[in-house]
């Protein structure tokens, strides 16, 4: 099993923008094979040490293996995806881990 912590920062204001199409998309990534878990998560406020702040969101991911990340990045929908939000966004960090 793989994990990716996708750290997604969207132009000042367009976070909801962003997460909207992030949310209808969702369900065509968990259907695809290898999936475990996909989801968006941003800061709880006065928690914690760090903020990402509030254009920033996170997708913490689970695959079951490396060549089903590899499918899932050129998958048609995700495509679709980066289409939607590509001029929405300031930066991405992709950060692919193995659990020890």
């Amino acid at each position: 099993m793989i994990h990716v912590i996708a750290i997604i920062t969207a132009k000042p204001g367009q976070r909801a923008a962003v997460l909207e199409h992030f949310a209808a998309n969702r369900p065509n990534v968990l259907a695809e094979a290898g999936c475990i878990e996909y989801g968006a998560a941003v800061d709880v406020e006065n928690m914690g040490t760090a903020a990402f702040g509030p254009d920033t969101f996170v997708v913490i991911e689970k695959w079951e293996s490396p060549d089903h990340l590899k499918a899932h990045a050129v998958a048609p929908h995700m495509k679709e995806y980066g289409t939607k939000t590509k001029d929405l966004l300031a930066s991405r960090a992709i950060h692919v881990l193995s659990p020890v």
